[in-house]
């Protein structure tokens, strides 16, 4: 799992077939690099959230065949960056509320 932040909605009308059930959306990792996610859970420009890659993408999408590189699976309310005892950014612990598997079950943010 990655952190990236929303910076809005990516705009295709012409896209192949079985891309059409999510929204897309451009993602900033904390390094600046940008991507496109799959957005299942419902995210605004500016929130902070939580995106699986690979085969875990395409499960989080919905189906194993959904044709995505990238999905957003939660949207980060706080983060604790210098957890006591570790020095590392990347053993960074996470709180998420809402997750896929709320929005699944018919959960939006609004």
């Amino acid at each position: 799992m990655k952190i990236f932040c929303v910076e809005g909605t990516l705009v295709a009308t012409a896209r192949i077939s079985g891309l059409e059930l999510h929204r897309l959306l451009v993602v900033q990792d904390q390094k600046g690099g940008k991507q496109v996610a799959v957005d299942p859970v419902g995210c605004k420009p500016g929130d902070w959230v939580i995106a699986v890659g690979s085969s875990a993408a395409r499960e989080a999408a919905g189906h194993k065949d959904y044709p995505s590189d990238l999905t957003i699976v939660g949207i980060i309310d706080y983060w604790d960056e210098e957890s006591p005892g570790d020095e590392e950014a990347e053993e960074t612990q996470l709180h998420a509320v809402e997750s896929a598997a709320s929005s699944a079950a018919g959960g939006r943010r609004r």
